[in-house]
């Protein structure tokens, strides 16, 4: 396995996300083509919190997901160079279960093993952990655009 470490500001190269949006703190592990597990800390400061929920916040499911497939972005990327610059998109989510409520204080291990991956559709199965207890797990299709991020 080919052990990599990336900071906010190497993921900053790789993904087009930026803050608010940007759900990824650090790369601990990656296997180019086949695995990555990603990081995201979760503070009582983060955007969402204001509204979701007051007096009891709550990560939104559908911004753990994107934080997986952001990790899942990232592992692409790395992998087929040739298509840095290009923008990716959900195509589906299959089997999606949220297992564990993700709060404050929480540090998200987000993994990403790829499946198939055949012209710009690729599969990944992902899975969100909170030290022991899994938050989200599932599977995810993405497709790459055929227009650069530039348009």
């Amino acid at each position: 396995m080919r052990r990599m470490i990336m900071d906010v500001r190497q993921i900053m190269e790789v993904l087009p996300h930026r803050y608010p949006f940007l759900l990824v703190d650090r790369i601990i592990e990656m296997e180019l083509g086949k695995r990555i597990v990603g990081i995201k800390n979760v503070s009582m400061d983060e955007w969402f919190f204001q509204g979701h929920f007051p007096g009891r916040p709550v990560m939104p499911g559908v911004l753990i997901v994107e934080a997986l497939a952001q990790t899942g972005g990232i592992l692409l990327f790395k992998t087929k160079e040739d298509l840095r610059g290009k923008m990716f998109f959900f195509g589906g989510i299959d089997g999606l279960r949220f297992k564990r409520p993700v709060v404050p204080g929480d540090t998200l291990r987000l993994e990403i093993t790829f499946g198939a991956f055949r012209s710009r559709v690729f599969k990944m199965a992902g899975r969100a952990t909170v030290g022991d207890e899994v938050a989200v797990e599932g599977e995810m299709t993405a497709m790459v655009a055929e227009e650069n991020l530039a348009g």
